[in-house]
């Protein structure tokens, strides 16, 4: 054969693959709108199913440590209570799997329906915090520093990590001290010169 038939063979062969994208384009364009509609469909399904998912999670936690604390609470042993923990945490593990019941989960649990016993506040902030930002809050020592930074992160929309870097910062207590009378400044100054920190009341 001859290098001319080869040249024309290439030629047939590349103007062929300029038809078949042609094609392909053409179609993408027309059915570019339906595609777009569709993915608007597709990912406003799926955030609104994360979005349950996570507020059923939360409650269900919130349930759990509700439940757990009422049994311990109606047998006024502290004894009985560690032991009931260990117990409830062991055999929900065997059915469920290790992760989320875990004793350290299960505590976290009943620290948070001890810490938010209204369960309509709970139901509010299950639609728009996540486990993560739960778990950020509930080593705060004050109920005051709980409620600042929940309403924070639920109104302002922070992410966890940002929540975290609120809390490290002292957020509750520099507004606070801002809020606070003059007088209480000014003694709060010296004092804090001195090394002592005024207590957020």
């Amino acid at each position: 054969m001859s290098l001319g038939f080869f040249c024309k063979f290439a030629n047939r062969l590349s103007h062929n693959k300029m038809k078949e994208n042609s094609i392909i384009l053409i179609q993408d364009t027309s059915i570019g709108p339906l595609v777009e509609d569709l993915r608007l469909i597709i990912n406003h399904a799926r955030t609104s199913v994360a979005a349950k998912a996570n507020e059923t999670i939360i409650l269900m936690f919130w349930h759990v440590g509700e439940r757990i604390n009422r049994e311990i609470l109606g047998n006024k042993r502290a004894a009985y209570g560690q032991q009931i923990v260990s117990q409830v945490a062991t055999q929900l593990q065997k059915e469920y799997g290790k992760k989320g019941f875990g004793l350290r989960s299960i505590r976290r649990m009943m620290q948070f329906a001890e810490c938010f016993p209204d369960n309509n506040i709970v139901s509010q902030v299950a639609t728009q915090l996540t486990w993560s930002h739960i778990i950020e809050i509930l080593p705060l020592k004050s109920d005051i520093q709980r409620e600042f930074y929940l309403t924070m992160a639920s109104t302002e929309h922070w992410g966890r990590d940002l929540l975290r870097e609120k809390i490290d910062g002292m957020l509750c207590e520099r507004t606070a001290y801002r809020h606070r009378p003059q007088t209480w400044q000014i003694q709060g100054a010296v004092q804090g010169a001195d090394g002592i920190i005024p207590a957020l009341a």
